[in-house]
C-alpha cells in the first residue's frame, strides 16, 4: 500500500516533467533561426502503478520523463543530400559554361572568330584584285596573324580556367579533409555521451549539419550501426558507428577515423592531352589506394570540377596491345576509334604521357602512328615507369588518361587544335601545290605554321599523314600544331612578295589562281570539312556545343534548386522550429506545471491538517 506522501511524489513527478518540457521549448525558440537544429521534443510515459491490495487493484505512480529527442527524419535527410550534390554539379558547370561562352563571343563590342575570319577573307580577296602587289599582301599576312593570335588567346583562356578549376579541385579535396576530420570527431564526443545513456542531441545536429555541407561537394552516404555488447549480442551498449562514404562507396569516416585525400600534381611528363596544363592534380588517398576521379558517382562540385577540367566526350586513347617488344621496351596498340586513326584529332602529348595497360602503368616518352595499320606503338621509359613490361600485357586494353563524358576544356582544345590543323594543312597546300610561284618567280612557301616550345624556330611541317615510315610524335609535322603555338612563317611576314599567287609563271605576278582557290577554300567543303561544316562555320559548330551544354547546366541547376527548396521546406516542416507552434507549446506546459504546483499545494495542505492538527 502507498504512503501517505504517494500523492506528493506523483505531483512531484508532473512538475519536473513539466519543467522538463518547458525548458525544452525555451531551447526550441532560442535556436529558431540556428542553421542545422532540429527541433526537440520530451518524451513521457506513466510511471509503472503500485499494486494496492485493495479492491481498486493497483494506484498510478504519476509520469516518467523518458528523454529529450530531436525531431528527425532520415529520409529526407537522404533526399536533400542526393539533391544537393546534383545542385552542385551543375552549379559549378553552368558558372563555367558560360564563362568559355563569354570567351567564343563575336559581336559589335568583341571580335571573335567570324569576325577576324571575314576580314582575312575581304584582305585575301584585295589581294586577288592586284596579285602583284605586295602592300596588299602585307594586309593580307597581317589579318592572318589576327587569326592565330585569335587561336592562341582561346587557348590560353581556356587553360586558365583549367588551371583555375584545378586549383578549386585542391581546395574542394582540402574542404572534404576537414569535414571528414570534423565529422569523426563529432562521432567521438556523441558515443562518450550517448554510452552514459543521454541523447547528444545538439552534437548530432552538428553532424548532420557537416553532412549537408559534404554532400554539396560529393555524393555522400551514411549508415549507423548499433555497437552491441560483446558478450552479449541483445544487448546494445547505446554507442553506435557512423560511416561515411562518398564518391560511390569510398569510405571517408569509419567512426572515430577517417581517411585524408591528398592532391599530386602530375609531372610534365605526365600529361594526359597535348594541350593540358602543366601540373594537373591527381587525387589519391593518404593510405595508397586510388580515388576513383571518373566515376559516374562521384557527383557534386567535385565532379563537377573534374568533368571541365578533363572532359574529353568519351574521346581518350584506347585500344588493345597487339605486339611487345620488351629488349626495345616499345609496345604497338591497335585502334578501333574513327578519331584516333585521324591525327588532326590526335590528343596524345608530345612531351611523354602515361599508359595504362590493363592494371599496370608504364611512362612513355614517345610514339609513331602508322596510319596504313591503324596502330600506334609506344617507345616506354623503364626508369620512369612503376611496372616492368612483360609479354602478359599482350592482348590487354590500353589507354591513356580516362573516358569522361563531358565535353571540358580538353574537348574544346582539341576543337580548336583540329581546326587549326586542318585549315593549315589545306591552305599551306594550296600555296606549295605544284607549279605555285610568289612574287619572285619561286616556289611556294607555307604562310601557316607553329612555333617551337625551345626555340625560336618554326616547324615546316615536311612529314606526311601517310609516310611510309609512320608519324612520329617528335616528327616535323600537322600533329606538332595546336591552337596554342599557331603562328604565322616568319619569312612571309618579313617579306611578303613571298606569298605565292599563281601556278602558271607564264602568267606574270598578276595571276591569281591560288588565291581564288585560297578563297574558295573557306566555303567549299570538298577542300576541307571541319565536323560537316566548311571551314568559315568553325565558330557555330563551337558554339553550338558550348550553348548546349551551358543551357543543359542551367536547366538542370534551376530544376534542382526547385527540388532542393521543396524537400528544405518538407524537411523543415518536420525537424524545424515552428515559433506559433511552440508559443502553444509554452501555453500548455505553464499551465501543467502550474497545475503540478497547485497539486503540491493542497498535498501540503492536508499533510499539514494529518500531521500538525490530528497528531498523527
Amino acid at each position: 500500500m502507498p504512503s501517505q506522501f504517494f500523492g506528493l511524489n506523483i505531483a512531484y513527478s508532473g512538475l519536473t516533467a513539466s519543467n522538463a518540457a518547458l525548458n525544452t521549448t525555451g531551447n526550441n525558440i532560442s535556436n529558431v533561426e540556428t542553421e542545422g537544429y532540429s527541433r526537440q521534443k520530451v518524451t513521457q510515459q506513466a510511471y509503472d502503478a503500485l499494486r494496492t491490495f485493495t479492491t481498486y487493484g493497483c494506484a498510478g505512480a504519476g509520469v516518467d520523463t523518458i528523454a529529450i529527442e530531436r525531431i528527425r527524419d532520415e529520409f529526407y535527410d537522404v533526399k536533400y543530400w542526393n539533391n544537393n550534390a546534383s545542385l552542385g554539379e551543375y552549379d559549378v558547370k553552368q558558372y563555367y559554361m558560360n564563362q568559355i561562352e563569354t570567351y567564343f563571343t563575336d559581336d559589335d563590342k568583341l571580335e571573335g572568330f567570324n569576325t577576324i575570319f571575314n576580314k582575312m577573307m575581304n584582305a585575301l580577296s584585295e589581294v586577288k584584285k592586284n596579285a602583284g602587289d605586295d602592300t596588299t599582301k602585307t594586309q593580307f599576312i597581317g589579318f592572318a596573324n589576327n587569326l592565330t593570335e585569335y587561336f592562341n588567346s582561346m587557348s590560353a583562356n581556356l587553360e586558365e580556367i583549367q588551371k583555375d578549376i584545378n586549383s578549386e579541385i585542391k581546395n574542394k579535396v582540402d574542404e572534404v579533409n576537414t569535414l571528414g576530420e570534423q565529422i569523426a570527431a563529432l562521432n567521438k564526443q556523441i558515443n562518450v555521451i550517448e554510452l552514459t545513456g543521454s541523447i547528444a542531441n545538439e552534437l548530432r545536429d552538428k553532424r548532420a549539419l557537416l553532412v549537408d555541407q559534404l554532400s554539396l561537394v560529393t555524393n555522400v552516404e551514411t549508415e549507423e550501426i548499433p555497437v552491441t555488447d560483446s558478450n552479449n549480442a541483445d544487448r546494445e551498449t547505446g554507442a553506435t558507428r557512423f560511416r561515411v562514404t562518398i564518391a560511390g562507396g569510398q569510405t571517408l569516416v569509419d567512426d572515430q577515423s577517417f581517411n585524408t585525400l591528398v592532391c599530386e600534381a602530375r609531372e610534365s611528363y605526365e600529361k594526359v592531352n597535348q594541350s593540358d596544363a602543366n601540373g594537373l592534380y591527381d587525387i589519391k588517398w593518404t593510405h595508397g589506394t586510388e580515388f576513383g576521379m571518373y566515376g559516374n558517382t562521384i557527383g557534386g562540385q567535385l565532379g563537377a570540377l573534374i568533368a571541365m577540367r578533363d572532359g574529353n566526350n568519351n574521346e581518350n586513347f584506347n585500344g588493345t596491345v597487339t605486339n611487345l617488344d620488351i629488349p626495345l621496351n616499345t609496345i604497338t596498340v591497335q585502334v578501333d576509334d574513327s578519331f584516333l586513326k585521324d591525327m588532326n584529332k590526335c590528343t596524345l602529348s608530345d612531351s611523354g604521357g602515361v599508359i595504362s595497360v590493363g592494371n599496370q602503368r608504364f611512362h612513355y616518352d614517345s610514339f609513331v602512328f602508322d596510319q596504313a595499320t591503324s596502330s600506334y606503338t609506344f617507345t616506354l621509359n623503364p626508369t620512369k615507369s612503376e611496372n616492368i613490361l612483360s609479354v602478359s600485357r599482350l592482348g590487354k586494353v590500353a589507354q591513356v588518361g580516362n573516358a569522361v563524358d563531358f565535353q571540358g576544356i580538353p574537348y574544346y582544345q582539341e576543337q580548336m587544335n583540329e581546326w587549326a590543323r586542318t585549315y593549315a594543312a589545306a591552305f599551306n597546300g594550296l600555296l606549295t601545290q605544284t607549279g605555285s610561284a610568289d612574287g619572285y618567280g619561286n616556289a611556294g612557301s607555307i604562310l601557316f605554321t607553329a612555333n617551337k616550345a625551345t626555340s625560336t624556330d618554326q616547324y615546316q611541317f615536311t612529314t606526311a599523314y601517310n609516310d611510309p615510315a609512320g608519324v612520329s610524335s617528335t616528327d616535323d609535322s600537322y600533329y606538332r600544331l595546336t591552337a596554342k603555338n599557331f603562328a604565322i612563317s616568319t619569312d612571309l611576314i618579313k617579306d611578303a612578295g613571298k606569298l605565292a599567287t599563281h601556278t602558271d609563271a607564264t602568267q606574270g605576278q598578276d595571276a591569281y589562281d591560288i588565291i581564288t582557290d585560297l578563297i574558295d577554300l573557306a566555303t567549299n567543303k570538298e577542300l576541307m570539312t571541319f565536323r560537316g561544316s566548311s571551314a568559315g562555320e568553325f565558330l557555330q559548330s563551337m558554339l553550338s556545343d558550348i550553348a548546349l551544354n551551358g543551357n543543359r547546366a542551367q536547366t538542370f541547376f534551376t530544376n534542382y534548386k526547385n527540388i532542393g527548396d521543396a524537400i528544405a521546406k518538407q524537411r523543415s516542416s518536420i525537424s524545424g522550429v515552428d515559433q506559433d507552434e511552440e508559443a502553444l507549446n509554452l501555453v500548455k506546459y505553464q499551465n501543467s506545471y502550474n497545475l503540478a504546483s497547485k497539486m503540491i499545494q493542497v498535498m501540503s495542505e492536508i499533510y499539514d491538517r494529518l500531521i500538525l492538527q490530528t497528531g498523527v
